[in-house]
Parts: C-alpha cells; structure tokens; sequence
C-alpha cells in the first residue's frame, strides 16, 4: 500500500495534546504504535528519541540548496552565513548586529578575494570575479540602508546579495563528487541540478531538483517530467500543513512502467548524510542505526520534495512525490521524525501561496524543465 497522510482528526488530536513537550509526541508515538509509510519505516520498530535532531535548524530553501552545493570555500560559507543571519537579527531590530554581519563580509570580499577565487575552475574566474565586484557594490547598499534603519530595503538587497553568492558557489562546483553505485546504472541520474515548473489549475510551482545530492531520486523526476508523464494526473492527498501528494498513474496506485521493458521502475530510498561522500542507499537511517547525524536535503523547508514509497519497502517508489507542508508543532523543522524515512530531493522556490491553495483533484496541467535539462543522464 502506497503512503498515506494521517487523517486530519488524529492531526487535530495530536497537536492539542503536544502543544506542552516534544517527548509528549514521542510518547505518543511509542504508545500508540501508529502504523503506515509516514511513522513506520515497515521494519516494524518503533520510533526512538535519539532519532531527533538537534539545533538551529535551517527552514529557508533557498539556504539549504546553497549549503547542499559540493564545495569547499570556508570564506564563501562566512560570507554566506553572515549575510543569511541579517534576517533574524532584522526581525529584532538588533542593528549593531546587522552591522557586524555586513563588516565580517565585507572584509572577507576585500581581503580575501583570491581565497574566493580559488576553487574557481578557470574558465569561470572571469563571471566569478564580476560576481564579486557586484557583492561588494550590493555591501555598499545594504550600509546605507542600515543607516537608514530601512527594514524593508536591508531584506531587499540581502536578498539580492544571497542571490548573487549562490551564483558564486556554483560557479566553484567541479564535477560531479561521487559515483553512484553501479547496480543503479540502469536508471536516469541527475548530475547537477533542474529547475522544475508545475502548472496548476491553481498556478504555477517553481521547483529546484538536486542531483548532486540525490542523483538518483531527482534524475528519475526529470526523466518522468520529461516524458510528459505528470500532465494531467491529479493531486491524490491534500492534509493541510501536513502533505501534498501526486504522480499516481489513473489512480491505480502504482507508478511508473518503463515502456522499453514493461516493467516497474522502482527507486532506491537514497539518503546523504553530511559529511559523507556519497548517499546511503536502499535502508532507512533508523535502520541503518544512524539517529542524529544531520542531512543535506532535510525536511526543514516549507515545500520540501520527497518521494512517496510504499510503508513497508524503502526501495519501492516509482512516481509518486509528495510537498512537505510541516506543521511545527508536530513535526518542527531540526526535530522531524520524516528525516532518514523519506528521500528529500529537492525544494519549492516559488508558489507557496499556490501549493496553500491545492486540494485532492486538482489537477497538473503541464510539468516542464525549464533549467538543467542537460544535466540528465539517461541509462544507455
């Protein structure tokens, strides 16, 4: 049986007895002995406590897609976390703090430029270096704006200037990082990443698929959009601040039959764990006994993308994707029981307000790549 959504009254129920205590959840979970793909890995085993993590977990896509990049720049990464912190020092009004994050970057950007530079392939350095000339120019906004105390335009060019080192990082990619294992060979892969549009009935969904962390589960994705099979399927759950779920073929519950051989394309549970090389493949973390390592594709962010599989077969997705809409109280981004479940592959970027909107029978107009299509790398 595919992965079914709690039903909304048990929601309802859960969060008006949690409200308290995360171990008030983990109670729950453990005395209940809920069933089905979202709590039960299909091992049968309970879920632990060591299983939640811990921190100041990161919630903004956009961020966490920077972070997923395959780089090696610690003076990028302080330019990137100084500028990403103005947003929580902003909401505080704490303006000395402001202040100090725009010094640590702008010094980086002055003094350390050739440190920048370095993971710069060559045939890059020329975009790079005009990236950071713009940088610099956008620093120099973001103080006047300061000085005025202007909330509104300090977003505004923080935002510009997120934008512009996120361009940076990628132009510091070299290659692909790792091999994907050979028996997956003959499946598509993604060596980079895809940008995705969804039209709705309701409007559009801007997607970032991202291979370099999920090759496997995000290249299945493209070649399905590709292929023009979510066109006209239908959304088959909607929980509201819990799921969005489609790709579910004439309702049979199935998923994808490659036409060149009749069979049923089933993808790998495919899992990377910060700080490894390479994604742990076929097992959920829990079952693999890892409970609090930190993941590159979390399910920290509004809109993250997940693959749908069947409760008890961690290798059996095909088609079927689902839109994280977590409810903090019940599943708070840095303590989420889907982590290590669920393979995340990529994030919603643009058209929150559309996916709040969608109901089970909406219906995908046209799903197209509109960015990285050559980044897909078909099975020979």
């Amino acid at each position: 049986m595919f992965m079914r959504p709690l039903k909304i009254s048990w929601l309802d129920w859960c969060k008006s007895t949690i409200k308290t205590s995360l171990l008030a959840l983990i109670l729950i979970v453990l005395s209940t002995g809920i069933s089905g793909a979202w709590w039960n890995s299909g091992n049968d085993q309970p879920i632990r406590e060591s299983r939640l993590a811990v921190g100041d977990a990161i919630t903004d896509a956009q961020a966490i897609l920077r972070y997923a990049l395959p780089i090696d720049n610690q003076q990028v990464r302080d330019v990137q976390a100084s500028i990403e912190d103005i947003a929580k020092q902003l909401r505080g009004k704490r303006w000395g703090s402001i202040s100090r994050d725009i010094s640590r970057a702008a010094v980086i950007l002055s003094t350390r430029s050739d440190k920048l530079l370095a993971e710069v392939p060559e045939v890059n350095k020329p975009q790079a270096e005009v990236l950071i000339s713009q940088i610099k120019d956008e620093i120099a906004s973001i103080r006047e704006a300061l000085e005025a105390k202007d909330r509104e335009k300090i977003s505004m060019v923080r935002n510009q200037i997120l934008e512009e080192v996120g361009k940076l990082e990628k132009l510091m990619v070299q290659g692909f990082p790792f091999e994907v294992p050979a028996e997956y060979s003959n499946l598509p892969q993604l060596k980079g990443r895809a940008t995705v549009e969804i039209s709705t009935n309701k409007g559009d969904l801007t997607l970032i698929v991202d291979g370099y962390s999920a090759p496997v589960t995000a290249g299945n994705f493209v070649d399905l959009v590709e292929r023009g099979f979510y066109d006209g399927l239908k959304f088959i759950r909607a929980e509201d601040k819990f799921v969005v779920q489609t790709g579910d073929p004439e309702g049979s519950e199935a998923g994808f039959i490659d036409p060149n051989n009749g069979q049923y394309r089933a993808i790998p549970l495919e899992i990377l764990v910060r700080g490894d090389e390479q994604p742990i493949y076929g097992t959920t973390l829990e079952e693999a006994g890892i409970y609090l390592e930190p993941l590159v594709l979390p399910f920290n962010a509004y809109g993250s993308i997940a693959m749908a599989r069947p409760g008890n077969d961690p290798n059996g997705g095909s088609s079927q994707f689902f839109f994280f809409k977590f409810d903090t109280e019940l599943t708070p981004p840095g303590f989420n029981l889907m982590d290590g479940r669920y393979a995340v592959f990529g994030y919603l970027v643009k058209g929150k307000d559309v996916l709040e909107t969608i109901r089970e029978g909406d219906i995908i107009e046209s799903a197209q790549v509109i960015e990285g299509e050559e980044n897909l790398i078909e099975p020979l």
